[in-house]
């Protein structure tokens, strides 16, 4: 493609500065250095960051303490010197609560989203939310049925036992 040519007294303007625009082969209206003069300022940021780095670790190992000994390893939070093991077991009931909030954060999260954009979606976007939200509720539904949502194991025993109760029956 040639470069555009100047007819007559027109005047052409270019609004971006020399390095960003289109250079094309034999041009030599704009030298190599204009090109790295707008590079400068990104060096510079970068050469500043390493060096800020650099500097964190090496105040670090220099006025960092030394001492060891068997206080030093001990664990030491918030103040309080801490008494017993570091493993405590969580119950799975721990786990399947975290992963219903974060199941139901990422749905609020979409959900409001899909609310932000409502005009700009249409009703292809509206038969999409319609779509996720009855996969999330078919989910909802088979944890709900599985037990996953019994809290208290006198519940979780009851069905059990039903469970138990019907499946011998349908032996005999």
């Amino acid at each position: 493609m040639a470069p555009p040519q100047n007819q007559g007294n027109e005047v052409l303007f270019c609004v971006r500065p020399a390095a960003f625009r289109l250079h094309y082969p034999g041009d030599s209206s704009v030298s190599s250095t204009a090109i790295y003069a707008y590079d400068w300022p990104f060096a510079i940021y970068l050469l500043s960051v390493a060096g800020l780095c650099g500097l964190m670790l090496i105040v670090s190992y220099i006025a960092g303490g030394r001492d060891w000994g068997r206080a030093k390893n001990d664990p030491f939070e918030s103040g309080v010197v801490s008494s017993g093991g570091a493993q405590i077991r969580f119950s799975a009931k721990f786990y399947l609560v975290a992963m219903f909030f974060v199941i139901f954060d990422l749905e609020a999260l979409f959900l409001f989203a899909w609310a932000v954009s409502i005009r700009e979606s249409g009703w292809p976007g509206f038969i999409e939310v319609t779509i996720f939200i009855a996969v999330l509720l078919i989910g909802l539904v088979y944890l709900w049925r599985l037990g996953a949502l019994d809290w208290a194991p006198a519940a979780r025993k009851r069905r059990a036992l039903k469970r138990l109760a019907a499946a011998q029956q349908a032996a005999r």
